[in-house]
């Protein structure tokens, strides 16, 4: 592992975002949010473009966003929950980045995700119910980061401070390494 960009993962409402801001204020790292950047090149929201062009479409330029974004160095890369079911972008953001997933329970996600009106996965009648048909789907693939970090009990600032102690020690091994 190489650890020149930090990534963050896990399911929607996780915190990606705001540990992702807070962690790169931290570093003095420039922060870069896959789905923001792709509403920014589009000119419509995630919702948008899953309603007119479907997932696929999106995962496509997921697919090509997350690329773009590993090629540079220093990046907190808050990505979207479904980025690292893609073979190659779990492959690309292990060998680029320190991955960390953020974890919490269903109930907790159901709480932050609030009407999940802005969340195309979460349409439909049950909100919870597809959260854990999700959150099963990809279990396997957030197992995968090199850090797994469960919100439930922490500040963002200690879970910032976890992934700053876990970007030290890789960087420490790389250093003897060598």
């Amino acid at each position: 592992m190489r650890a020149r960009n930090i990534a963050l993962t896990g399911f929607m409402a996780v915190g990606k975002s705001v540990v992702g801001r807070k962690l790169a204020r931290r570093l003095g790292w420039r922060l870069v949010d896959v789905d923001r950047a792709i509403e920014e090149e589009q000119g419509m929201k995630v919702q948008e473009i899953f309603e007119r062009e479907g997932e696929a479409y999106f995962r496509k330029l997921e697919k090509r966003k997350l690329g773009e974004m590993l090629s540079e160095e220093n990046r907190v890369i808050a990505t979207g929950g479904g980025a690292v079911l893609d073979d190659e972008n779990l492959s690309l953001l292990k060998r680029q980045s320190l991955l960390v997933c953020l974890t919490a329970s269903p109930e907790t996600l159901l709480r932050r995700s609030g009407s999940g009106k802005e969340r195309p996965l979460l349409q439909g009648d049950d909100k919870r119910r597809r959260i854990e048909e999700l959150l099963s789907r990809r279990k396997e693939r957030y197992a995968q980061a090199h850090l797994c970090i469960d919100t439930e009990a922490r500040t963002v600032d200690q879970v910032v401070e976890e992934i700053i102690a876990a970007l030290r020690n890789a960087k420490g091994k790389m250093k003897s390494a060598k």
